[in-house]
């Protein structure tokens, strides 16, 4: 279908679903397999549900919707959007004052939840706001029993429809389709308001780049939070596709799932494959004889490959071996047909990149933010070049300031943050975003050099970017996180979580793996000391964001006097 010409993201799922064998299964929890919807049976309850959300809001009302991943999700928020309103989708892990914050922020006329955990962090602030006219709950449970509260099973199990009646929905492009609160590393979240046309040319440079991947019957295995922009896209990506959708139980269970519903394409953000690569890695070093040659034998030719440099005839051959020995083997372990891994949300670490590529995971690093809707660039399939992050979508125009920094202009880009209009201008001047990355081009794919901010600065004028040296000590088997500290001091510190493997030997071996990681970074990036916690960064205590990026600013701050009294 032609995305350039459809209004909105509604309009995009019912167009979808009149060339679809209805009776196909569109929606699957692998939570609750029971939990399935069919085409037919996901478009009955989009309508049953926007029929009740309709009562109570206008066009432009916001919405709020808090919910793990699973089917009612994907129906909640096209059931808003069919009723002309707003998706304001806020992440579980949320605690009850930043609930508080984003509701006083976008004043929302209803509130959509999934459980009980979620309601007693809501129920309190709810009551004190007279402009929420509704409350829908999607579990029933003996403890949310406010009679004032809709359940979603009693609204979508409706059958006084007629299915042959398409609602219309008056949404044009350049409305807004959602407020997605950026979580940030530090301070409040920002309401990025994305538009109908954002998402949908966001979904066009998707469609552009899994064109040569794109089968009967495309399948997703989704568990990044779809509260987040990226995850956000990517569902409606999918129904561009009439792909399946395959909700996973949890991070833990994430290889399981791949095993349950082999999926073509996952989409994650760069701690997963950190955490995929330790783990492979980790099993190769115990391999002995015939079968470890084979395994060096695989990365070195895969690098060739994935570098471009020439292979012989004879390693040729033995390379194609090598995809049925090993490669074949590894993908098993995810299921067996994953086409691609996608990788975005923070930079992928090159040598990680290399070597999930070299092993047959092919997996595309993408460029993007939450005010890009959120994809600015990506490599393809047939050109993986892992040090960039690919060519930008045709969508969109990037180019590079005079400072180095990334501008990006396009429908992709938002619309503006939600009440914040000093923020906005800020970051959008002329209609080109300023991303704050600094960036180069190098043959037409874009190369990520540093951020703007998040650099510090040496007492000789020296700018050093932590994340930098961060991502090489946590390629390191000790390290599981690490925070770089030194900004206007004479030499970088650090603190080191180390991995559960290495706990009990790395008083005595980590300052041997340290030199090693200091041969890698150059004279001022060099750790000269470091302390150790043992207590890892999580979503949890407060110290990950939802997306697993460390909140840098707030950890700092923690241990501000562990770290100066290394100097």
């Amino acid at each position: 279908m032609e995305l350039e010409n459809t209004n909105n993201l509604v309009e995009l799922f019912f167009e979808k679903y009149k060339s679809q064998k209805k009776d196909e299964i569109l929606l699957t929890s692998l939570k609750n397999l029971e939990k399935t919807y069919s085409w037919e049976q996901t478009k009955n309850a989009i309508i049953n549900l926007s029929s009740e959300i309709s009562k109570y809001i206008k066009k432009g009302d916001r919405c709020l919707l808090i919910s793990e991943n699973r089917p009612e999700w994907f129906i909640s928020d096209l059931s808003i959007m069919l009723s002309n309103g707003i998706t304001v989708p806020a992440y579980t892990t949320y605690i009850e004052k930043d609930y508080e914050y984003i509701i006083d922020d976008c004043r929302p006329s209803i509130v959509l939840f999934s459980n009980n955990e979620q309601y007693q962090k809501l129920r309190k602030i709810i009551s004190q706001r007279d402009f929420i006219k509704k409350i829908f709950c999607f579990d029933k449970s003996k403890e949310i029993n406010n009679k004032d509260y809709l359940y979603l099973d009693d609204i979508l199990e409706k059958s006084n429809l007629d299915s042959n009646s398409l609602p219309s929905c008056e949404l044009l492009r350049k409305d807004p389709a959602c407020i997605i609160y950026t979580s940030g590393t530090q301070g409040n979240p920002k309401g990025v308001m994305l538009s109908h046309g954002g998402i949908l040319s966001n979904c066009s440079g998707a469609l552009n780049l899994l064109s040569t991947l794109i089968q009967e019957k495309t399948r997703f295995l989704t568990w990044l939070p779809l509260s987040h922009s990226y995850e956000h896209t990517v569902q409606f990506v999918q129904i561009s596709l009439g792909a399946q959708i395959f909700y996973a139980e949890s991070i833990d269970k994430l290889i399981k799932n791949m095993n349950e519903c082999k999926p073509h394409i996952m989409t994650a953000v760069p701690r997963f494959y950190q955490n995929l690569y330790q783990k492979i890695n980790s099993n190769f070093n115990k391999t002995k004889g015939i079968k470890k040659i084979l395994i060096k034998k695989t990365i070195d030719l895969g690098l060739k490959k994935i570098k471009k440099n020439k292979i012989g005839f004879i390693d040729n051959i033995f390379n194609k071996i090598l995809d049925v020995l090993v490669r074949k083997k590894i993908k098993k372990q995810f299921g067996g047909s994953l086409k691609t891994f996608v990788s975005g949300g923070g930079a992928l670490n090159v040598d990680i990149g290399l070597f999930l590529n070299s092993i047959g995971l092919p997996t595309l690093q993408g460029y993007g933010l939450t005010e890009t809707s959120p994809v600015v660039s990506c490599n393809p399939l047939n050109d993986i070049r892992v040090e960039t992050v690919g060519p930008p979508f045709n969508e969109n125009q990037v180019k590079i300031a005079e400072d180095g920094e990334i501008l990006v202009k396009g429908e992709n880009v938002m619309l503006g943050y939600w009440n914040n209009e000093i923020e906005t201008k800020k970051i959008l001047v002329d209609g080109w975003l300023h991303t704050g990355d600094i960036g180069k081009f190098e043959n037409d794919y874009l190369i990520i050099t540093d951020r703007k901010k998040d650099i510090l600065i040496t007492p000789g004028g020296d700018n050093i970017s932590p994340s930098k040296v961060e991502t090489e000590i946590t390629n390191s088997d000790f390290v599981d996180q690490a925070i770089v500290y030194g900004d206007n001091k004479p030499f970088l510190v650090a603190l080191i979580v180390p991995t559960e493997e290495k706990k009990h030997t790395f008083d005595k071996d980590f300052e041997k793996e340290l030199e090693k990681i200091n041969k890698n970074l150059t004279k001022i990036e060099k750790i000269k000391k470091y302390f150790v916690i043992n207590e890892k960064f999580s979503i949890e205590n407060g110290m990950l964001t939802p997306t697993l990026k460390l909140k840098r600013y707030k950890i700092v701050n923690m241990y501000k006097k562990k770290f100066e009294n290394l100097y």
